[in-house]
């Protein structure tokens, strides 16, 4: 799927000219960042207001099924696509925005962790004495993806007893508090905690790429205003922001 190009100016000025509404999106956590960065100037081009609701993965994807009203839902494609295929989201809509690895963070003063190898990042989790990562239970993505991990590395049993789960929030800020001396996270997620220190990636043979991707609900109350929203996420234009918030293009 090709990513969207900007909508021209002049659609934007006509969007602005309906009468103004509240666009409610719907983002899990990872892509938050991006789309706080780009609201104010959607805002202030069309006169439409935007509603940011932030949760997991899973969450959202329950909130859609109950019937929760959103305009848009940014989500992994995981996430989209069964949503899609039930006539949850609208199909055609589903496009692409940006993609994250896990990442690594410790505290500003500890040592940069071995994280160049998988044997590395094995070592330097068992040798830590707390890790924290988000709950698999409140389903996050990256938890999910991180115990899966564990299970591969045959660790999980040792990991679990030494785990500083985050429900609902950042693991980079159980390592601020000093509750925890490594967070796996998105790296995203973990750059959003100017208290710690990003050590790096996960190692490729380990690491988990995961597709952000917007769709648009079947009831949207102004489909135009949406769809241009969704173009300005789309657009490769916004590729410095991706990075600078830990993201990388979709493709």
């Amino acid at each position: 799927m090709m990513r969207l190009m900007l909508v021209p100016l002049l659609l934007l000025a006509g969007a602005g000219s309906a009468s103004a509404e509240t666009l409610k999106i719907f983002t899990a956590a990872a892509f938050k960042p991006v789309v706080l960065d780009l609201i104010p100037d959607f805002e202030k081009q069309t006169g439409h207001k935007v509603t940011v609701i932030n949760d997991t993965a899973g969450a959202l994807n329950q909130r859609i099924r109950t019937g929760e009203p959103f305009d848009i839902v940014i989500a992994p494609t995981t996430t989209l696509e069964p949503l899609a295929a039930e006539g949850k989201v609208v199909d055609e809509s589903v496009t692409p925005f940006g993609k994250v690895g896990i990442g690594i963070a410790v505290s500003l003063s500890a040592r940069q962790p071995n994280i160049g190898s998988v044997e590395g990042l094995r070592r330097t989790l068992l040798d830590a004495r707390t890790v924290a990562y988000v709950n698999p239970a409140s389903g996050g993505t990256s938890g999910i993806y991180v115990e899966r991990m564990f299970q591969s590395m045959g660790i999980l049993s040792e990991m679990r007893r030494k785990a500083v789960l985050a429900t609902g929030g950042l693991a980079g800020q159980k390592v601020a508090r000093g509750e925890a001396e490594i967070a796996l996270q998105q790296a995203s997620e973990l750059r959003l905690v100017p208290s710690i220190r990003f050590a790096g990636m996960l190692p490729e043979g380990v690491q988990n790429w995961t597709v952000y991707a917007g769709a648009m609900s079947p009831a949207a109350r102004n489909k135009d205003s949406a769809l241009t929203l969704m173009s300005i996420l789309a657009d490769p234009s916004i590729d410095p922001i991706l990075k600078r918030r830990g993201l990388e293009p979709p493709y």
